[in-house]
């Protein structure tokens, strides 16, 4: 009897389905109302009913086959209620359907599978799979028409086909020979994340090489087969099942072992040419059964993982890239009311750009916008979806969750071993965008080679894209569905307990990459408190023979770096980012990313004090003050000085004292050059009483400056020229970085005792030191320096050109205020003018 009821009910969904879409439903929609209200609220019946019309028209024009299964679904879940609560409605559906849609009085059970030939249900099932009375959605099944026929069951295409047409060419040169009287069979496969417009890029080659295949088209949606556990006994026999029949054979003659089913389907295929489509495949194993025998055949796959395992058969793969920008813009202008993209061009670049070029999120984005009837506009979608923690809920229909993009998601990430999918969704909470596998395995917890085999599942999974560097990223979409996974399945302080994971690790490679630059300047965290997250014997990567130079390491890690010092101090974890700030000032003392070193010790200098380090705090704000004084606050340097000064005092601290003075006078230098030459004599003292030889020669270094500055040139000579000497003859080894500042400062003073041609040579001594070094911002200032004099002195055009060229460059590259300048005196060269220097 429920395999009756069950058949009963298929058959009613399927007729609903077709009537809703069709001219008929207005006369149908009367008595269908009253069925399923079944003497309660026809109203509710009534509005239940034109929402699923509704959402299923807007389906039909953006080709959305999920959500023509999903109103199929519900319905069918409906009728069973219906028919299970009351045996008499029976009765009544049959005299409806005899009547609505001659010819259907119900077909056997095996046509529930999860859909019916011509594509009125297709597409992947996002809903789960179990229903009233046991009903499970399963491979779709044509009913057996007997021998002769000729099947064409891959589902069409509704709308017009964006984009993708490389990829669509690359298929007719794979499968070219398939269908065209060749010999072999033609074999290829389509695999990318989920959303990116598999199944569409397999049905439109299908649509456009029918002719092909005289012998038929056959489809297989493996996505509805998820639920079966025995692979070999399961999904695939069910579809070997589906083949045999569709290709003419009765039921009584399809043998029972899945073994005699693949011998049949080989026997069965081998005398026609026939194309094979298979979607969501997501095991190779699910292939190799399936592949014709007929010369001239083809088999087209589709899957989320890299099926790499069928190229040792003879697939050729091609991997799917989300669609650019002015495609997305072109599918949206398709699926949208004429003229909705050309009325808002802004927001639809916005939305295009927060779907990050996936097909599925825009054809549900599209759909929110058609079926609003001009409620919600483009702009009033995107402001909604520019809030992370709802855009992939907004990414639905009708903001239903079965129809989304977590749903598509979701059947990638279900299939995940545990140990991946933990990483999956730990990585969501990641602050950066892109990491290694070993700070993978710190985010996690767990050892390399655990991490390097989970991202490696990930990466098949096409939940996880490779850089050219070696390092992984997640899509923006696929991140925001790793996160929501992450705060529905993990702890409430697992996310805490990450940050403070990869800021350890963080911290400690940033501490070696600080001293591998310099190993003797003035710090307040020590080496062995920066290890204590990680042991002692932590490996120095910048030490071994062959590893990264730490500059160029940490430029390259410089916005992960920086977002995980957000994360972290908004979390709390201020014992690790006051430490975390102080040795990331390398990467900015030699590269002025004005913005982010500034924003790097706020955070610092606020954690230090949360902390109560005054050391510390004194130290970083006084740091603070150099991104700030370059960026023009000056207001705002003098006060994080004048804090700095306080905490040092209370500090205690000699050393910290003397480098809070030495940052004064640099403040002092621009606004009164007495209290300069004050605060560095100061400076120098401290530092002698402190026995920091390196610290008193930078302090009389910065006093030769203000000392030139204030016209007395042959005092900065001396003080200068004994600073330079200091600095190349440290007990720790030169610090060449610092005596050619000091060569710089000399070659200023030369120039204003007129003594041009020594300015000039030391000038550019020192330039080329600072660019062997990496002290690219100070190598700018004597390249500029160097280019006035060479103006001045009626210097080479071209050698003018290559000086401000350089130092433009430098400028540019880390924010520099006095970028527009250069590019203005550029210009003048160009135009034929003068370098415009003073």
């Amino acid at each position: 009897m429920e395999s009756e009821l069950a058949a009963l009910a298929g058959s009613g969904a399927t007729a609903l389905v077709g009537l809703m879409v069709s001219d008929a439903w207005t006369q149908a929609k009367g008595r269908l109302t009253r069925f399923f209200a079944r003497g309660g609220d026809e109203s509710s019946a009534d509005e239940e009913l034109e929402t699923s019309r509704e959402e299923l028209t807007a389906a039909r024009r953006v080709d959305d086959g999920d959500t023509e299964t999903g109103v199929a679904a519900e319905l069918l879940s409906r009728l069973l209620r219906i028919l299970q609560d009351d045996p008499a409605a029976a009765a009544e559906l049959r005299l409806l359907l005899r009547e609505l849609t001659p010819g259907a009085d119900g077909p056997p059970a095996a046509t529930l599978n999860a859909g019916v030939t011509g594509g009125v249900l297709h597409g992947q099932t996002v809903l789960a799979g179990q229903f009233h009375g046991g009903i499970t959605f399963n491979v779709r099944e044509a009913p057996p028409s007997g021998p002769g026929t000729t099947p064409d069951q891959v589902p069409p295409l509704t709308v017009t086909y964006i984009n993708h047409e490389a990829d669509l060419a690359l298929l007719d040169g794979y499968l070219g020979e398939g269908g065209a009287g060749g010999s072999r069979i033609g074999y290829a496969g389509l695999t990318g994340m989920p959303g990116v417009g598999k199944r569409a890029l397999a049905r439109s080659w299908a649509a456009r090489n029918r002719r092909r295949f005289p012998d038929g088209l056959l489809h297989v949606d493996f996505a509805t087969l998820r639920d079966q556990r025995d692979l070999m006994g399961g999904d695939v026999s069910a579809a070997l099942r589906h083949c045999l029949r569709s290709l003419g054979m009765l039921d009584t003659h399809i043998p029972a072992s899945f073994g005699e089913r693949v011998e049949l389907f080989r026997s069965y295929s081998a005398e026609r040419r026939i194309l094979i489509v298979l979607e969501d495949v997501n095991q190779p194993a699910q292939v190799s059964s399936l592949v014709p025998k007929g010369p001239g055949s083809a088999l087209l796959v589709t899957g989320n993982g890299r099926l790499d395992e069928l190229a040792m058969d003879g697939a050729r793969l091609i991997s799917l890239a989300p669609l650019d920008r002015a495609a997305g813009l072109e599918l949206l202008a398709d699926r949208c009311a004429p003229g909705a993209v050309e009325a808002e061009p802004g927001a639809a670049a916005r939305l295009v750009e927060m779907c990050g070029g996936l097909p599925k999120a825009l054809h549900l984005v599209a759909a929110r916008l058609v079926t609003s009837r001009g409620r919600l506009t483009m702009s009033r979608l995107a402001d909604e979806l520019a809030d992370e923690s709802r855009r992939l809920t907004g990414m639905s229909l009708r903001g239903r969750g079965d129809h989304s993009m977590s749903a598509v998601l979701g059947l990638a990430y279900r299939d995940l071993p545990d140990d991946a999918a933990r990483l999956y969704r730990l990585l969501g909470w990641f602050p950066g965008r892109a990491f290694d596998v070993a700070t993978a395995a710190a985010a996690a917890g767990v050892d390399t080679t655990t991490a390097e085999s989970s991202l490696d599942e990930l990466e098949e999974a096409s939940l996880l894209d490779r850089t050219t560097d070696g390092r992984f990223q997640f899509h923006d979409l696929v991140r925001l569905h790793a996160r929501e996974r992450a705060a529905a399945e993990e702890p409430e302080n697992a996310r805490r307990a990450l940050v403070e994971r990869v800021i350890t690790h963080y911290l400690v490679l940033t501490a070696f990459a600080d001293r591998a630059v310099r190993e003797d300047r003035l710090r307040i965290s020590g080496l062995a408190e920066d290890l204590a997250g990680l042991g002692r014997d932590a490996p120095d990567p910048f030490a071994a023979g062959g590893g990264p130079a730490p500059l160029d390491w940490l430029d390259a890690e410089r916005a992960t770096i920086l977002a995980v010092l957000r994360e972290a101090a908004r979390l709390g974890l201020h014992h690790l980012v006051w430490p975390l700030s102080e040795s990331f000032t390398v990467l900015f003392l030699h590269h002025r990313y004005l913005s982010d070193w500034k924003e790097s010790l706020e955070l610092g200098a606020a954690s230090a004090a949360a902390m109560v380090v005054p050391a510390a705090e004194a130290r970083l704000r006084s740091l603070l003050s150099r991104p700030l004084m370059d960026l023009g606050e000056y207001d705002r340097a003098r006060t994080e000085l004048e804090t700095a000064v306080a905490c040092a005092e209370v500090s205690g601290h000699t050393v910290v004292r003397a480098s809070v003075q030495e940052f004064s006078g640099r403040y002092w230098d621009r606004f009164d050059p007495s209290r300069a030459v004050a605060a560095y004599r100061l400076s120098i003292e401290l530092n002698i009483e402190a026995g920091e030889p390196r610290g008193a020669a930078i302090a009389t270094y910065f006093l030769g400056c203000a000392q030139d500055a204030a016209g007395d040139h042959e005092r900065a000579l001396n003080s200068l020229r004994r600073a330079r000497r200091d600095l190349l003859g440290l007990p720790g080894g030169a610090d060449r970085r610092m005596a050619a500042r000091a060569s710089v400062a000399l070659g200023a003073v030369h120039e204003h005792l007129g003594e041009s041609d020594e300015a000039i040579r030391v000038l550019s001594e020192a330039a080329g030191t600072l660019r062997a070094e990496g002290a690219s911002h100070y190598e700018a200032r004597a390249l500029v320096r160097l280019a006035d004099l060479t103006e001045r002195t009626g210097g080479s055009p071209d050698v003018l050109r290559a000086q401000l060229t350089r130092a433009f460059e430098i400028c540019e590259a880390g924010g520099s205020p006095d970028t527009e300048t250069l590019r203005q005196r550029l210009d003048r060269l160009d135009d034929g003018g003068d370098g415009g220097g003073t």
